[in-house]
Protein backbone atom coordinates (compact mmCIF):
# COMPACT_ATOMS: atom_id res chain seq x y z
CA UNK A 1 0.00 0.00 0.00
CA UNK A 2 3.07 2.39 0.41
CA UNK A 3 4.41 1.83 -2.32
CA UNK A 4 0.70 2.33 -4.00
CA UNK A 5 0.46 5.43 -2.17
CA UNK A 6 4.06 6.92 -3.16
CA UNK A 7 3.10 6.19 -6.86
CA UNK A 8 -0.41 7.84 -6.35
CA UNK A 9 1.86 11.22 -4.93
CA UNK A 10 3.97 11.11 -8.14
CA UNK A 11 1.19 11.12 -10.56
CA UNK A 12 -0.62 14.31 -8.42
CA UNK A 13 3.19 16.12 -8.80
CA UNK A 14 2.85 15.38 -12.86
CA UNK A 15 -0.76 15.96 -13.76
CA UNK A 16 -2.21 18.42 -11.11
CA UNK A 17 0.93 20.79 -11.26
CA UNK A 18 2.17 20.24 -14.41
CA UNK A 19 4.63 23.27 -16.08
CA UNK A 20 6.21 23.63 -18.92
CA UNK A 21 7.26 21.13 -21.31
CA UNK A 22 11.31 20.05 -20.33
CA UNK A 23 14.13 21.11 -22.89
CA UNK A 24 15.99 18.81 -24.96
CA UNK A 25 18.80 17.40 -22.58
CA UNK A 26 21.84 19.33 -23.44
CA UNK A 27 24.92 17.47 -24.81
CA UNK A 28 27.46 16.08 -22.35
CA UNK A 29 30.51 18.85 -22.07
CA UNK A 30 33.87 18.44 -19.98
CA UNK A 31 32.62 22.57 -18.64
CA UNK A 32 30.75 23.47 -15.39
CA UNK A 33 29.49 27.01 -14.57
CA UNK A 34 28.05 28.66 -12.23
CA UNK A 35 26.72 31.73 -11.14
CA UNK A 36 25.80 32.73 -7.76
CA UNK A 37 24.62 35.54 -5.54
CA UNK A 38 26.87 36.41 -2.65
CA UNK A 39 23.37 36.39 -0.59
CA UNK A 40 22.17 32.87 -0.14
CA UNK A 41 18.28 34.64 0.08
CA UNK A 42 19.47 36.99 -3.03
CA UNK A 43 17.83 39.84 -1.90
CA UNK A 44 18.78 43.35 -1.62
CA UNK A 45 17.45 46.99 -0.51
CA UNK A 46 17.03 49.03 -3.67
CA UNK A 47 20.55 50.86 -4.75
CA UNK A 48 22.47 48.74 -2.81
CA UNK A 49 24.93 46.42 -4.96
CA UNK A 50 24.46 42.87 -5.40
CA UNK A 51 27.57 41.02 -6.61
CA UNK A 52 27.57 37.75 -8.90
CA UNK A 53 30.40 35.17 -8.51
CA UNK A 54 31.27 33.10 -11.53
CA UNK A 55 33.07 29.68 -11.22
CA UNK A 56 34.22 27.86 -14.32
CA UNK A 57 35.84 23.94 -13.92
CA UNK A 58 37.21 21.80 -16.61
CA UNK A 59 36.90 18.40 -16.03
CA UNK A 60 36.69 19.20 -11.84
CA UNK A 61 39.19 22.40 -12.52
CA UNK A 62 39.98 25.13 -12.27
CA UNK A 63 39.80 26.93 -15.90
CA UNK A 64 41.73 30.58 -15.75
CA UNK A 65 39.99 31.92 -19.27
CA UNK A 66 37.54 34.72 -20.27
CA UNK A 67 33.84 34.71 -20.67
CA UNK A 68 31.16 37.09 -21.38
CA UNK A 69 28.72 38.08 -18.96
CA UNK A 70 25.59 40.38 -19.94
CA UNK A 71 22.95 41.95 -17.13
CA UNK A 72 19.50 42.70 -17.56
CA UNK A 73 16.24 43.88 -15.75
CA UNK A 74 14.59 40.13 -15.50
CA UNK A 75 14.44 39.78 -19.17
CA UNK A 76 13.98 42.95 -20.58
CA UNK A 77 16.82 45.10 -22.84
CA UNK A 78 20.42 44.39 -21.39
CA UNK A 79 21.79 47.00 -19.04
CA UNK A 80 25.33 45.58 -18.94
CA UNK A 81 27.57 43.59 -21.57
CA UNK A 82 31.26 42.84 -20.80
CA UNK A 83 33.96 40.56 -20.39
CA UNK A 84 35.39 39.07 -17.20
CA UNK A 85 38.35 37.30 -16.80
CA UNK A 86 38.45 34.58 -14.60
CA UNK A 87 41.40 34.11 -11.93
CA UNK A 88 43.55 30.60 -11.24
CA UNK A 89 40.96 29.58 -9.15
CA UNK A 90 38.40 30.08 -12.55
CA UNK A 91 36.45 32.34 -10.16
CA UNK A 92 35.42 35.70 -10.88
CA UNK A 93 33.29 38.25 -9.85
CA UNK A 94 30.07 41.21 -11.06
CA UNK A 95 28.87 44.00 -9.28
CA UNK A 96 25.83 45.42 -9.82
CA UNK A 97 22.63 47.36 -8.55
CA UNK A 98 18.67 48.35 -9.17
CA UNK A 99 17.85 51.59 -8.36
CA UNK A 100 13.89 50.47 -8.50
CA UNK A 101 12.41 47.06 -7.32
CA UNK A 102 12.62 44.85 -9.16
CA UNK A 103 15.25 41.71 -10.73
CA UNK A 104 18.69 42.20 -12.03
CA UNK A 105 19.48 38.82 -14.11
CA UNK A 106 23.27 37.69 -14.80
CA UNK A 107 23.56 35.45 -17.45
CA UNK A 108 27.17 33.80 -18.09
CA UNK A 109 28.66 32.18 -21.35
CA UNK A 110 31.96 30.29 -21.85
CA UNK A 111 32.85 29.14 -25.49
CA UNK A 112 35.45 27.26 -26.07
CA UNK A 113 37.67 27.29 -29.52
CA UNK A 114 35.86 24.52 -30.64
CA UNK A 115 32.97 26.99 -30.20
CA UNK A 116 31.58 24.50 -27.47
CA UNK A 117 29.73 26.89 -25.22
CA UNK A 118 28.05 26.60 -21.74
CA UNK A 119 26.12 29.09 -19.74
CA UNK A 120 24.74 29.49 -16.33
CA UNK A 121 22.47 32.13 -14.73
CA UNK A 122 21.15 33.79 -11.68
CA UNK A 123 18.93 36.64 -10.19
CA UNK A 124 19.09 39.14 -7.60
CA UNK A 125 15.57 40.80 -6.21
CA UNK A 126 15.75 44.38 -5.24
CA UNK A 127 12.93 44.92 -2.63
CA UNK A 128 10.29 43.03 -4.74
CA UNK A 129 7.83 43.10 -2.43
CA UNK A 130 7.82 46.95 -2.85
CA UNK A 131 7.26 46.14 -6.92
CA UNK A 132 3.45 48.12 -7.42
CA UNK A 133 1.09 46.79 -10.28
CA UNK A 134 2.23 47.96 -13.64
CA UNK A 135 -1.53 49.87 -14.46
CA UNK A 136 -4.62 49.61 -12.70
CA UNK A 137 -7.50 47.48 -13.05
CA UNK A 138 -10.12 49.02 -14.72
CA UNK A 139 -12.55 50.96 -13.84
CA UNK A 140 -15.40 48.41 -15.06
CA UNK A 141 -13.08 45.56 -14.03
CA UNK A 142 -15.75 43.75 -11.15
CA UNK A 143 -19.05 45.08 -13.44
CA UNK A 144 -17.26 43.19 -16.22
CA UNK A 145 -16.79 40.03 -14.33
CA UNK A 146 -20.45 40.23 -12.06
CA UNK A 147 -22.03 39.90 -15.44
CA UNK A 148 -19.47 37.29 -17.01
CA UNK A 149 -20.62 35.35 -13.67
CA UNK A 150 -24.74 36.25 -13.80
CA UNK A 151 -24.47 35.15 -17.25
CA UNK A 152 -23.00 31.58 -15.77
CA UNK A 153 -25.47 31.77 -13.26
CA UNK A 154 -28.19 31.30 -16.09
CA UNK A 155 -26.70 28.54 -17.30
CA UNK A 156 -28.31 25.67 -15.66
CA UNK A 157 -25.90 23.15 -13.45
CA UNK A 158 -26.39 19.47 -15.32
CA UNK A 159 -23.67 17.28 -13.82
CA UNK A 160 -23.04 14.06 -15.64
CA UNK A 161 -21.40 11.49 -13.02
CA UNK A 162 -20.01 8.43 -14.83
CA UNK A 163 -18.07 5.80 -11.91
CA UNK A 164 -14.89 5.06 -12.77
CA UNK A 165 -12.25 2.28 -11.08
CA UNK A 166 -10.49 4.28 -8.22
CA UNK A 167 -6.48 4.00 -8.15
CA UNK A 168 -7.05 4.31 -3.81
CA UNK A 169 -9.15 1.78 -1.99
CA UNK A 170 -11.68 3.48 -0.29
CA UNK A 171 -12.17 6.37 -2.12
CA UNK A 172 -15.50 6.16 -5.07
CA UNK A 173 -14.43 8.29 -8.20
CA UNK A 174 -16.74 9.92 -11.44
CA UNK A 175 -15.50 11.03 -14.50
CA UNK A 176 -17.40 14.62 -14.61
CA UNK A 177 -18.83 17.12 -17.14
CA UNK A 178 -20.46 20.07 -15.85
CA UNK A 179 -22.43 22.68 -18.58
CA UNK A 180 -21.12 26.04 -18.21
CA UNK A 181 -20.85 29.26 -20.53
CA UNK A 182 -20.95 27.41 -24.51
CA UNK A 183 -18.60 26.39 -25.93
CA UNK A 184 -17.58 23.64 -23.35
CA UNK A 185 -18.41 22.11 -20.09
CA UNK A 186 -16.40 21.72 -16.91
CA UNK A 187 -14.70 18.38 -17.59
CA UNK A 188 -12.44 16.31 -14.60
CA UNK A 189 -12.34 13.65 -12.29
CA UNK A 190 -14.71 13.69 -8.96
CA UNK A 191 -13.61 11.80 -6.11
CA UNK A 192 -14.59 11.09 -2.66
CA UNK A 193 -14.15 8.84 0.57
CA UNK A 194 -17.00 5.86 0.46
CA UNK A 195 -19.78 6.73 3.11
CA UNK A 196 -18.77 10.31 3.72
CA UNK A 197 -21.67 11.75 5.98
CA UNK A 198 -23.36 14.79 4.49
CA UNK A 199 -21.44 18.13 5.23
CA UNK A 200 -18.54 16.32 6.68
CA UNK A 201 -15.98 17.11 4.11
CA UNK A 202 -13.80 19.96 2.50
CA UNK A 203 -13.43 20.36 -1.03
CA UNK A 204 -10.15 20.65 -2.48
CA UNK A 205 -10.09 21.67 -6.66
CA UNK A 206 -6.72 21.10 -8.76
CA UNK A 207 -6.38 22.83 -12.04
CA UNK A 208 -4.09 22.58 -14.87
CA UNK A 209 -0.96 24.12 -16.24
CA UNK A 210 -0.54 24.91 -19.50
CA UNK A 211 -0.82 22.75 -22.82
CA UNK A 212 -3.10 20.14 -23.69
CA UNK A 213 -4.13 17.24 -22.18
CA UNK A 214 -7.09 15.85 -20.09
CA UNK A 215 -7.54 15.59 -15.96
CA UNK A 216 -6.03 13.50 -13.69
CA UNK A 217 -7.67 10.91 -11.89
CA UNK A 218 -4.71 9.91 -9.50
CA UNK A 219 -4.94 13.54 -8.52
CA UNK A 220 -8.69 13.75 -7.72
CA UNK A 221 -8.43 10.73 -5.77
CA UNK A 222 -5.21 11.54 -3.85
CA UNK A 223 -6.65 14.78 -2.88
CA UNK A 224 -9.69 13.10 -1.50
CA UNK A 225 -7.47 10.84 0.13
CA UNK A 226 -4.72 12.73 1.59
CA UNK A 227 -7.15 15.24 3.00
CA UNK A 228 -10.29 13.43 3.35
CA UNK A 229 -12.40 15.73 1.01
CA UNK A 230 -13.83 16.28 -1.92
CA UNK A 231 -11.44 15.77 -4.59
CA UNK A 232 -11.83 17.21 -8.00
CA UNK A 233 -9.37 17.85 -10.83
CA UNK A 234 -10.13 19.86 -13.75
CA UNK A 235 -8.36 20.39 -17.12
CA UNK A 236 -7.79 23.77 -18.44
CA UNK A 237 -10.13 23.20 -21.48
CA UNK A 238 -13.35 21.38 -20.89
CA UNK A 239 -12.67 18.26 -23.24
CA UNK A 240 -12.85 14.81 -22.67
CA UNK A 241 -11.07 12.56 -20.41
CA UNK A 242 -9.20 9.54 -20.50
CA UNK A 243 -8.35 9.90 -24.41
CA UNK A 244 -5.49 8.40 -25.76
CA UNK A 245 -2.28 10.80 -26.22
CA UNK A 246 -3.14 10.79 -30.04
CA UNK A 247 -6.45 12.94 -28.88
CA UNK A 248 -4.88 15.41 -27.08
CA UNK A 249 -1.83 16.08 -29.59
CA UNK A 250 -4.23 16.55 -32.18
CA UNK A 251 -6.52 19.05 -30.70
CA UNK A 252 -2.81 20.65 -29.82
CA UNK A 253 -2.28 21.11 -33.27
CA UNK A 254 -5.70 21.77 -34.42
CA UNK A 255 -8.49 23.30 -32.45
CA UNK A 256 -6.61 24.42 -29.33
CA UNK A 257 -3.48 25.25 -31.10
CA UNK A 258 -1.98 28.60 -29.76
CA UNK A 259 -5.24 28.94 -27.45
CA UNK A 260 -3.66 31.44 -25.03
CA UNK A 261 -3.74 34.08 -27.68
CA UNK A 262 -6.93 33.21 -29.27
CA UNK A 263 -9.59 36.47 -28.99
CA UNK A 264 -7.31 38.60 -27.36
CA UNK A 265 -8.70 41.52 -29.52
CA UNK A 266 -11.77 41.44 -27.58
CA UNK A 267 -12.73 40.93 -23.94
CA UNK A 268 -15.66 38.43 -24.39
CA UNK A 269 -13.66 36.49 -26.83
CA UNK A 270 -10.69 36.25 -25.02
CA UNK A 271 -10.31 32.27 -24.50
CA UNK A 272 -9.39 33.03 -20.66
CA UNK A 273 -12.63 33.77 -20.30
CA UNK A 274 -14.35 30.52 -20.64
CA UNK A 275 -11.55 29.17 -18.84
CA UNK A 276 -11.77 31.02 -16.05
CA UNK A 277 -15.97 30.61 -15.39
CA UNK A 278 -15.21 27.17 -15.31
CA UNK A 279 -13.42 27.27 -12.44
CA UNK A 280 -16.39 29.14 -10.67
CA UNK A 281 -18.66 26.17 -12.16
CA UNK A 282 -16.74 24.10 -11.10
CA UNK A 283 -16.64 25.78 -7.47
CA UNK A 284 -20.38 25.82 -7.76
CA UNK A 285 -20.68 21.96 -8.08
CA UNK A 286 -17.85 21.03 -5.47
CA UNK A 287 -20.40 23.22 -3.19
CA UNK A 288 -23.25 21.90 -4.35
CA UNK A 289 -22.34 17.86 -3.02
CA UNK A 290 -24.39 17.41 -0.29
CA UNK A 291 -21.04 15.94 1.61
CA UNK A 292 -19.22 19.30 1.60
CA UNK A 293 -19.08 20.88 5.00
CA UNK A 294 -20.30 24.21 4.03
CA UNK A 295 -17.11 25.85 5.12
CA UNK A 296 -13.68 25.38 3.16
CA UNK A 297 -12.83 25.39 -1.00
CA UNK A 298 -8.90 25.03 -1.59
CA UNK A 299 -7.74 25.31 -5.00
CA UNK A 300 -4.10 24.65 -5.94
CA UNK A 301 -2.04 24.71 -9.30
CA UNK A 302 1.27 25.29 -10.93
CA UNK A 303 2.01 27.56 -13.66
CA UNK A 304 -0.94 28.56 -15.94
CA UNK A 305 -2.81 26.96 -12.85
CA UNK A 306 -1.31 28.52 -10.42
CA UNK A 307 -2.51 31.63 -12.08
CA UNK A 308 -6.06 29.99 -12.50
CA UNK A 309 -5.94 30.06 -8.66
CA UNK A 310 -5.50 32.91 -8.08
CA UNK A 311 -8.17 34.15 -10.37
CA UNK A 312 -10.45 31.91 -8.47
CA UNK A 313 -9.47 33.14 -4.95
CA UNK A 314 -10.75 36.81 -6.28
CA UNK A 315 -13.28 35.89 -8.77
CA UNK A 316 -14.99 33.58 -6.35
CA UNK A 317 -15.21 34.64 -2.66
CA UNK A 318 -16.56 30.94 -1.93
CA UNK A 319 -12.49 30.17 -1.75
CA UNK A 320 -11.15 29.72 1.19
CA UNK A 321 -7.48 29.14 0.49
CA UNK A 322 -5.25 28.94 -2.45
CA UNK A 323 -1.84 27.58 -3.22
CA UNK A 324 -0.42 29.26 -6.97
CA UNK A 325 2.95 27.87 -7.75
CA UNK A 326 4.94 29.81 -10.20
CA UNK A 327 1.86 31.42 -11.28
CA UNK A 328 1.24 32.39 -14.81
CA UNK A 329 -1.13 35.06 -16.10
CA UNK A 330 0.73 38.14 -14.12
CA UNK A 331 1.05 41.54 -14.96
CA UNK A 332 -0.23 41.45 -18.67
CA UNK A 333 0.60 44.94 -18.44
CA UNK A 334 4.26 44.83 -17.91
CA UNK A 335 5.70 46.43 -20.98
CA UNK A 336 3.34 49.62 -20.05
CA UNK A 337 5.84 49.96 -17.12
CA UNK A 338 8.70 49.12 -18.80
CA UNK A 339 9.03 45.64 -17.16
CA UNK A 340 8.75 42.40 -18.17
CA UNK A 341 5.02 40.62 -18.42
CA UNK A 342 4.31 37.05 -17.82
CA UNK A 343 3.34 34.18 -19.41
CA UNK A 344 1.53 33.32 -21.98
CA UNK A 345 2.52 37.21 -23.02
CA UNK A 346 -0.36 37.95 -24.03
CA UNK A 347 0.12 41.42 -25.03
CA UNK A 348 1.89 41.64 -28.47
CA UNK A 349 4.40 44.52 -28.74
CA UNK A 350 6.44 46.45 -31.13
CA UNK A 351 9.85 47.71 -29.90
CA UNK A 352 8.70 46.99 -26.24
CA UNK A 353 5.56 49.13 -26.94
CA UNK A 354 2.61 46.64 -26.18
CA UNK A 355 -0.61 46.77 -28.52
CA UNK A 356 -3.04 49.28 -27.12
CA UNK A 357 -6.26 47.31 -28.10
CA UNK A 358 -4.79 44.15 -26.76
CA UNK A 359 -3.45 45.74 -23.76
CA UNK A 360 -6.53 47.23 -22.62
CA UNK A 361 -8.38 43.41 -22.87
CA UNK A 362 -5.66 41.99 -21.12
CA UNK A 363 -6.26 43.38 -18.12
CA UNK A 364 -9.34 41.84 -17.40
CA UNK A 365 -7.13 38.64 -17.09
CA UNK A 366 -4.04 39.71 -15.06
CA UNK A 367 -3.66 37.89 -11.97
CA UNK A 368 -2.55 41.03 -10.84
CA UNK A 369 -5.91 42.67 -10.90
CA UNK A 370 -8.08 39.53 -9.40
CA UNK A 371 -5.01 39.55 -6.23
CA UNK A 372 -6.29 42.10 -4.27
CA UNK A 373 -9.97 40.94 -4.48
CA UNK A 374 -9.50 37.59 -2.88
CA UNK A 375 -10.42 37.15 0.63
CA UNK A 376 -8.96 33.58 0.65
CA UNK A 377 -5.44 32.54 2.71
CA UNK A 378 -2.93 32.52 -0.16
CA UNK A 379 0.31 30.62 -0.58
CA UNK A 380 2.65 31.37 -3.68
CA UNK A 381 6.49 30.21 -5.25
CA UNK A 382 8.47 31.87 -7.14
CA UNK A 383 12.00 31.07 -9.03
CA UNK A 384 14.28 33.84 -9.26
CA UNK A 385 15.96 32.49 -12.57
CA UNK A 386 11.82 31.31 -14.19
CA UNK A 387 12.27 33.22 -17.80
CA UNK A 388 8.55 31.61 -18.72
CA UNK A 389 6.90 33.56 -15.21
CA UNK A 390 9.49 35.54 -14.78
CA UNK A 391 9.83 36.73 -10.64
CA UNK A 392 9.20 39.99 -11.71
CA UNK A 393 5.69 39.85 -12.57
CA UNK A 394 5.10 36.96 -10.14
CA UNK A 395 5.39 39.51 -6.84
CA UNK A 396 3.21 42.45 -9.00
CA UNK A 397 0.50 39.72 -8.38
CA UNK A 398 2.26 38.58 -5.08
CA UNK A 399 2.39 41.95 -3.22
CA UNK A 400 -1.53 42.76 -4.74
CA UNK A 401 -2.81 39.99 -2.48
CA UNK A 402 -4.36 40.79 0.63
CA UNK A 403 -2.94 38.78 3.92
CA UNK A 404 -2.68 36.17 4.80
CA UNK A 405 -0.22 35.30 2.47
CA UNK A 406 3.48 33.79 2.38
CA UNK A 407 5.44 33.32 -0.60
CA UNK A 408 8.12 30.54 -0.86
CA UNK A 409 11.51 31.67 -3.20
CA UNK A 410 14.22 29.63 -4.47
CA UNK A 411 16.80 31.77 -6.11
CA UNK A 412 17.91 29.13 -8.57
CA UNK A 413 15.40 27.51 -9.53
CA UNK A 414 13.64 28.60 -12.94
CA UNK A 415 10.18 27.14 -14.05
CA UNK A 416 9.77 24.30 -12.25
CA UNK A 417 7.26 22.62 -9.53
CA UNK A 418 9.12 23.19 -6.24
CA UNK A 419 8.97 19.51 -4.29
CA UNK A 420 9.10 21.78 -0.63
CA UNK A 421 6.98 24.23 -1.91
CA UNK A 422 4.40 20.88 -2.24
CA UNK A 423 5.22 19.51 1.11
CA UNK A 424 4.32 23.21 2.52
CA UNK A 425 1.31 23.46 0.68
CA UNK A 426 0.08 19.94 1.53
CA UNK A 427 0.66 20.66 5.48
CA UNK A 428 -0.95 24.07 5.17
CA UNK A 429 -3.88 22.87 3.63
CA UNK A 430 -4.38 20.10 6.67
CA UNK A 431 -4.02 23.19 9.25
CA UNK A 432 -6.26 25.05 7.73
CA UNK A 433 -8.58 22.38 7.22
CA UNK A 434 -8.36 21.88 11.20
CA UNK A 435 -8.31 25.04 11.84
CA UNK A 436 -11.49 26.26 10.14
CA UNK A 437 -13.17 23.01 11.89
CA UNK A 438 -12.63 24.39 15.26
Amino acid sequence: MRERLFALSLGILCASILVAPLAPAAPATPYQITVTTDREDALYAAGKPARFQVTLKAAGKPLQTEVVYSLDKDGMPPIRQDKLKLDKNGSGAIQETLKEPGFLRCRVIYMDKDKKSVFAMASAGFDPLKIPPSLPAPDDFDAFWAAQKARLAKVEMKPTLTPVKSPIEGIECFDVQVSCVEPRPVSGYFARPAGAKPKSLPAILNVHGAGVRGSSLPAAAGSAKQFNALGMDINAHGIANGKPDSFYRDLDKGELKGYRHAGREDREACYFLGMYLRLVRAIDFLTAQPEWDGKIVVVRGTSQGGGQSIVAGGLDNRVTFFSAGVPAMCDHSGKAAGRINGWPKLVPDNDNKPDPKVLQVARYFDCMNFAPRSKAQAMVSVGFVDAVCPPTSVYAAYNALPQPKSIYSEPLTGHASMPKFNDLTAAAILKHIADKKK
